[in-house]
């Protein structure tokens, strides 16, 4: 057992980057299941991950980052993979399967609109939205995921994950009789994509977009071309009517830009300079580091969050509001870039106006995001603490092994799941991740309140082998803090979210899994 000198001392690291009602489920179609996890049982077997653990203990910080800082490295098992793949192949089959994918994909480049077409009969065309899977198809993947579930610890099936595109719905998948969509042609992964793009244009363009349809539609992920209006529509920032939003928009910049000059000013005030200075502090701390660096960015950044603390005294500012502005501000600028990444995104390209606008959006969206978890940060914050303890007894139903684990070790929840309700787990996955889990957040009823407990659940079990292997308090708190997520993708979200919105199906009418 650690000494309670160690636990201070952790407990204090845990915290040094940290400054309900229930509702009913809907049904089995809304949002689409993840058939690869749907039927397994609450204590099947996790994913696991495809990381190397570390080859000794450590002891201290320093050395978990000296020993870390290189230990994720992939892809030589994929290389094994296509050697062995290579000497069973018949080069002429290949070919000729070669130049038909080649065939059709001119033929479809040819037409005026993405539309359904025939595919050889090898390859059938996954359909835009995941399909609705029949009872047969739903005994196939249980039997395919509890043969998973089951497997020895050693045996092969045990030490490689399932895994998935991050495109394609592993029901899709099902549907084509494919094991592995890595298999699948670009161009079908390309064709179902603008298909899906297509969608959401022709949703998005009517005269008034249905909002339930447009959920239903982003809870599965939202395409980067017509993800910033998404949000602002799913945020309740801009209205359904297509003619009502330029003279919204317009009115709400417009308002945002005489807060600052109302206000921005006095932040050099007594009764104000000691959170300008707080958030003056905790800005150069965000990441990504390319980004929050750059003073456009900074100063962009303190003028939203000292108007929304000056507006909001009963919260005021509190640390980690200043991660929840990064994904509305990288989603509204790359709508005017062309960065793919991120993380790299530069606001030196976008011109000084369009600028403005973003920052004006940005605001009204991380409003409407902390109005419905604003208990998270008044006095105490006595949100997170409710639902840091709802997450620890979920967490004792859904994988009792792991929370009696942690409980042994003198563990506490709160000294790691404080910074994931914090910062809704922005610290623990990387931008790109945040922003594709923000889509489904935005899509659920309560997504940020709510589903997020979910989630958050769900991503600790996702790492319940790692945790039973470590046998100290200060091995597993050192781990808790510092996840091995820097390679994680879309891949990896979608299949956390699969399995979170299969706990609140099994839980969220069961209340009293919140008591013991």
């Amino acid at each position: 057992m650690a000494s309670d000198g160690t636990r201070k001392q952790f407990w204090k690291r845990s915290n040094s980057k940290v400054p309900g009602s229930i509702q009913h489920v809907y049904g089995a179609q809304h949002p689409p299941f993840d058939p690869l996890l749907h039927g397994t049982l609450l204590k099947a077997a996790p994913k696991v991950p495809t990381t190397p653990v570390k080859a000794k203990r450590v002891s201290t910080f320093q050395e978990f980052e000296s020993n870390t800082s290189d230990a994720w490295d992939a892809g030589e098992d994929d290389d094994e993979l296509l050697a062995m793949a290579a000497e069973s192949l018949n080069s002429a089959v290949v070919m000729e399967t070669a130049h038909r994918v080649l065939r059709n994909h001119s033929q479809r480049q040819g037409r005026h609109r993405p539309r359904e077409a025939a595919e050889p009969k090898q390859m059938p065309e996954p359909s835009p939205e995941p399909p609705v899977v029949l009872s047969s198809d739903l005994r196939l993947v249980k039997s395919v995921s509890e043969s998973h579930a089951s497997s020895p610890p050693g045996s092969a099936s045990a030490t490689v994950p399932l895994r998935r595109s991050p495109s394609l719905p592993s029901s899709a998948t099902v549907a084509l009789g494919v094991s592995d969509p890595s298999a699948l042609s670009s161009s079908a992964l390309s064709e179902r994509d603008a298909s899906r793009l297509d969608k959401f244009r022709q949703l998005l363009g009517g005269p008034n977009t249905d909002l339930e349809e447009l959920r239903k539609l982003s809870w599965s992920g939202v395409p980067k071309p017509v993800r910033a209006v998404t949000w602002k529509l799913l945020s309740g920032y801009l209205p359904a009517n297509v003619d009502r939003r330029p003279a919204t928009l317009q009115r709400k910049q417009k308002e945002y830009f005489a807060f600052i000059d109302h206000y921005y000013d006095s932040r050099n005030d007594e009764v104000h300079q000691d959170t300008y200075r707080q958030i003056h502090i905790d800005i150069p701390r965000m990441s990504p580091e390319a980004l929050v660096l750059q003073p456009k960015v900074t100063e962009i950044f303190e003028r939203i969050l000292f108007i929304w603390a000056i507006r909001h005294p009963a919260s005021g500012y509190v640390q980690g509001m200043n991660d929840l502005v990064t994904p509305f501000f990288v989603v509204f600028l790359c709508e005017h870039t062309d960065d793919e990444d991120v993380d790299t995104a530069d606001v030196s390209r976008v011109p000084e106006d369009v600028l403005r606008n973003v920052e004006a959006d940005t605001y009204w969206c991380m409003s409407r995001l902390l109005d419905g978890i604003q208990d998270n940060y008044t006095f105490a914050q006595p949100g997170i603490q409710m639902k840091v303890k709802m997450l620890e007894e979920l967490v004792r139903r859904i994988d009792e092994q792991v929370h009696r684990h942690l409980d042994q070790h003198e563990v506490r929840y709160l000294q790691f799941a404080f910074r994931w309700m914090n910062n809704l787990l922005m610290r623990e996955v990387p931008l790109r991740c945040t922003i594709r889990l923000w889509d489904t957040y935005q899509s659920e009823p309560e997504g940020f309140a709510h589903f997020h407990l979910y989630v958050c659940a769900a991503f600790l079990v996702r790492w319940r082998k790692e945790i039973l292997e470590e046998t100290g308090f200060q091995e597993l708190l050192l781990f808790l803090q510092n996840l091995p997520t820097a390679h994680w993708g879309d891949e990896d979200i979608s299949l956390l979210l699969a399995e979170a919105y299969r706990l609140k199906f099994a839980f969220a009418d069961a209340p009293n899994h919140y008591k013991k």
